[in-house]
């Protein structure tokens, strides 16, 4: 089975930079999207074979996620938690038979962590929504996370200390959510692999240079990792800011 993670930054953009073309070259059994930014209703587009699923924000042209799938669920669901998680479209999770899939588009701290403390109370629910799925059958857990998780994880670690995604309570948040039973797919098995990265900044030629961050996951419940047939990051696919990962499992 074949999933696919890609925050494409506005889809009605990427709609325009060969998204479609990449849906047919993919092959994927699952498109999860993150950063949708818009409504269903908003663009018209043909994608035979795939089921349709979208969270959009209660803000117009921001955030949002999207399941696209070719497999039909048993159920999908849209956020979770507390009231104050409800309202950006950040989260869909998909059953099925084997597995539990959420989209996950996670809040960015912002400028200055200016919105860290609700990054932490987000990271803790999250973790503990996980858990309670995991509880009932394995997690496959993806999406833009906005956190490059250890130094390996973006070119420049040094001077992105206090930066959002690469503070110390973003990264322990993650180290927590992996030591409580989940498996960082890329790292299980590329552990050592150098400039792997999901995310380029648009200024200073930063894709040009590889100076990215990895900050899109698939992370799965611990009793599946040996069901991981591979984990990649198709970082030559433009279309977005970010890029591709892409995960194939036993199933």
């Amino acid at each position: 089975m074949r999933l696919v993670s890609w925050n494409v930054n506005g889809l009605r953009s990427c709609l325009g930079k060969g998204f479609l073309d990449f849906c047919a070259f993919a092959g994927a059994d699952v498109i999860c999207l993150q950063e949708t930014k818009m409504r269903p209703e908003q663009a018209e587009f043909d994608l035979p074979g795939y089921a349709r699923y979208w969270n959009s924000a209660d803000k117009a042209g921001y955030s949002g996620t999207a399941v696209f799938t070719r497999r039909e669920p048993l159920a999908v669901a849209y956020d979770f938690g507390i009231d104050e998680h409800r309202h950006e479209g950040r989260v869909i999770t998909a059953e099925y038979p084997e597995f539990y899939l959420v989209c996950c588009y996670t809040p960015n701290s912002k400028d200055q962590l200016s919105r860290l403390d609700y990054r932490m109370a987000w990271e803790d629910d999250i973790r503990e929504y996980l858990l309670e799925l995991d509880g009932k059958k394995p997690v496959v857990y993806c999406g833009d996370l906005n956190v490059a998780h250890r130094e390996i994880d973006l070119k420049n670690p040094q001077s992105n200390r206090r930066n959002p995604g690469f503070s110390d309570e973003e990264r322990e948040k993650m180290t927590r959510l992996l030591d409580s039973g989940f498996v960082d797919t890329f790292r299980a098995l590329h552990p050592d692999t150098t400039g792997a990265y999901s995310w380029w900044s648009y200024r200073f030629n930063a894709r040009k240079n590889n100076a990215g961050w990895r900050i899109d996951y698939f992370i799965v419940s611990q009793r599946l990792r040996g069901l991981i047939r591979s984990a990649d990051i198709w970082s030559e696919v433009t279309g977005s800011d970010h890029c591709p990962v892409v995960l194939e499992l036993d199933l």
